[in-house]
């Protein structure tokens, strides 16, 4: 009695629907799994008759025939399927030789399939990757395989093989023995096997010798260049081998095109990688993650960061599931954008699709929140990456430290200071010692100032402009001012130029130093800008008319940057009410309101006048002060009719390195003046008061000044 085998020749080839990591022949685990299933569902069988209609071919084999040990050529599609356009091994196709596993010869049967020559074949590809590079040792492993070498015995070792270098040796090795229908095959294989190896050179040597044996490549050729160069992160090595296509008579698929769009981007050439994607919409071609990935860093790199979140959305509308490339790409983008509320949001994300964060999550995340100043965020994703044993590298400890300078937080950045110290692998750089010492000094310790720049110092870093303003900032409020003119002077001898920021710090120690030693701070200020120098020199020594320090300090303003403008008027002002010249703090806040340095410090509507002092010195908000009830006392004198309500807004926070903003300091000077001005419960920084209590304030005062003169 004869038993049916059902066999098809396809089976010796991969398929290109099924995924690479499948085996292409059953293991004998396999083997007998399925010949048990089909044992107890015999019933189910379609009746023999319906074996010459069936898609496999179908065969009557006698148990007592021989299966011949080396199978029939192959077709060319066959071969082809080896091939995977996309870039990946194919596998072999799921055909098999069914036999009642009770059968004595079940196994003798098995073993002649080419299933066993297969294992055989991956077991020399194997050996062939751990082998010296040399000819002879690639030879003798290759003649084992006999004298009868099959063209897919060739396509099955080198598609097994990882090694460029001896899947060359054993190209070589074929080509002596083999004449093959498809030649362009063996060389695809190969490639795919430099690709592996992220050989670009290797595989380029091998595409001219193709060409040298008048092989013709084809899409397949081309996609496993272009994505050899993209492994080896050489975007313009594959734009060069896309743009070659066309005049081999190779047209690029929609695969192809969408790997393009990465490498496009990643070259550089950002219209070309605009132009695919759209088409790609258009045309809804698959795109990888990768190359979405590339399109949120180009918009990113382009400061478009709206278009980083449109492409997010977009993948998402196509039903592309984005992976943690894209979520890290995301959360970078959104921390340069200064965008902490959207990296916060898309992290959450992140976790609902339960993608597990990594050490470039956590970084991106951290930058976001340090230099948006988000310090509570920021530090506590630095506790989770302490606690999950990510190392920090220097310039996320510098993100973190900057950050504590500019928020306040000296005691976080002593602990976060003393744990980088503390590993075996980093070491502050000069970034790390400034923020120390701006930190340092914004508190006033200088001591630790002072220790630290002396371990800057032996670490053989050189002081730069950054820290020796912090410097000069911490001796100054520490009323040392002899010690500010040493800074100074040592900041001309290492041939720094003093920029306006140092020239501003300068200024501002001048509004906390003592009036017998202003004149030091004045020479300084004279040697570094001539300009400043003189109106600083014109408030010192009290001199010269009032239109001519106007005219003077309206060329001042007008020749520094604008990020400036606004902290050297406060400090001008400041200066003037230290040595008593309202007159000229009331010229200079008249002159920072007409160049716009001061904008919308009043309000008028129908129900309520109001003073806006957030963001000026106090010597500043003083003055604004002064100006604007002097303005309600000449609004009173015209009979002119006050609002109902009237109000001071000055913001309620506080100065980072002091417990006091300027509520609580304004708070008091209310108090001195006696004027009816009370802290608004319900609403933070407001001091409100009404048009009877201002009114019968304003004439009382007006009747004390009377009485005065």
């Amino acid at each position: 009695m004869a038993y049916h085998l059902c066999s098809s020749p396809s089976s010796l080839f991969h398929n290109p629907r099924t995924p690479s990591r499948s085996l292409p022949f059953p293991s004998p685990t396999n083997f007998r799994l399925r010949s048990s299933a089909i044992h107890t569902h015999r019933l189910s069988f379609p009746p023999l008759q319906f074996q010459s209609t069936t898609s496999l071919q179908i065969h009557r084999v006698s148990l007592q025939d021989q299966v011949a040990e080396e199978a029939q050529s192959p077709k060319d599609s066959e071969i082809e399927s080896l091939q995977s356009p996309d870039g990946n091994s194919g596998s072999l196709s799921k055909s098999y030789v069914w036999v009642n596993p009770r059968s004595p010869r079940a196994s003798q049967l098995r073993h002649k399939s080419y299933d066993s020559r297969y294992a055989s074949l991956v077991k020399v590809a194997e050996y062939l990757n751990s082998c010296a590079p040399i000819e002879s040792d690639v030879s003798e492993a290759l003649k084992g395989l006999g004298d009868n070498i099959l063209e897919q015995d060739a396509v099955v070792v080198l598609n097994n093989m990882n090694n460029p270098e001896n899947a060359l040796l054993a190209l070589n090795y074929f080509h002596k023995r083999l004449k093959p229908k498809r030649e362009v095959i063996l060389y695809n294989v190969t490639l795919k096997v430099c690709r592996k190896g992220k050989d670009l050179d290797r595989a380029e040597k091998l595409f001219d010798q193709l060409l040298q044996r008048g092989v013709k490549p084809d899409n397949v050729t081309f996609s496993t260049m272009i994505s050899c160069a993209r492994m080896c992160s050489l975007p313009d090595k594959a734009v060069e081998w896309f743009e070659k296509m066309p005049s081999f008579g190779c047209n690029p698929d929609d695969v192809t095109y969408s790997a393009m769009i990465d490498a496009y981007g990643r070259a550089g050439k950002v219209e070309m990688a605009f132009s695919l994607y759209d088409r790609a919409r258009t045309e809804k071609w698959r795109i990888d993650p990768v190359t979405f990935s590339t399109l949120i860093k180009i918009h990113g790199q382009s400061g478009n960061f709206d278009g980083c979140l449109n492409v997010y959305e977009e993948m998402k509308a196509i039903g592309a599931k984005p992976n943690l490339v894209i979520y890290n790409t995301l959360l970078d983008a959104m921390g340069r954008a200064r965008r902490p509320w959207q990296a916060k949001k898309i992290y959450r994300e992140m976790i609902s699709r339960e993608l597990s964060p990594n050490w470039v999550t956590y970084a991106s995340l951290l930058r976001a929140y340090g230099r948006a100043r988000y310090s509570d965020d920021a530090l506590n994703v630095y506790k989770v990456m302490k606690e999950k044993g990510l190392e920090l590298n220097v310039i996320l400890y510098n993100t973190l430290l900057a950050m504590c300078a500019d928020v306040g937080n000296t005691d976080e950045a002593v602990d976060i200071f003393e744990e980088m110290k503390s590993s075996e692998t980093l070491k502050p750089d000069s970034w790390t010692f400034s923020s120390m010492i701006t930190i340092y000094s914004c508190s006033g310790k200088v001591t630790e100032a002072e220790a630290t720049l002396n371990e800057m110092l032996e670490a053989g870093f050189e002081p730069n402009i950054f820290i020796l303003t912090s410097l000069i900032q911490c001796y100054g409020k520490a009323k040392r001012t002899d010690d500010v003119v040493r800074i100074f002077n040592q900041l001309l001898d290492l041939g720094i130029t003093p920029d306006e920021r140092f020239c501003g710090c300068l200024l501002n120690v001048m509004t906390q130093t003592p009036k017998e030693e202003l004149c030091k701070l004045a020479n300084c200020i004279e040697r570094a800008d001539e300009k400043l120098g003189y109106v600083v020199r014109l408030l010192v020594e009290k001199q010269d008319s009032s239109e001519n320090f106007k005219n003077e300090a309206s060329e001042l303003f007008n020749s520094i940057g604008s990020d400036v403008k606004k902290a050297y008027c406060n400090c001008l002002i400041d200066l003037c009410v230290n040595l008593d010249l309202l007159e000229r703090a009331c010229e200079l806040l008249d002159l920072g309101i007409t160049l716009q340095i001061y904008i919308g410090l009043q309000s008028r509507s129908q129900t309520q006048w109001s003073l806006y002092l957030k963001g000026l010195s106090l010597g500043a908000a003083l003055t604004a002060l002064h100006v604007w009830i002097n303005d309600l006392s000449r609004v009173l004198d015209s009979a002119e009719e006050l609002p109902p309500l009237l109000g001071i807004n000055t913001g309620h926070g506080k100065h980072k390195y002091s417990d006091k903003g300027l509520a609580s300091v304004f708070e008091s000077h209310l108090k001195e003046l006696n004027a009816p001005f009370h802290e608004a419960p319900d609403k933070a920084g407001w001091f409100l008061t009404t048009k009877v209590a201002i009114k019968s304030w304003l004439e009382s005062r007006s009747s004390s000044e009377l009485v005065t003169a």
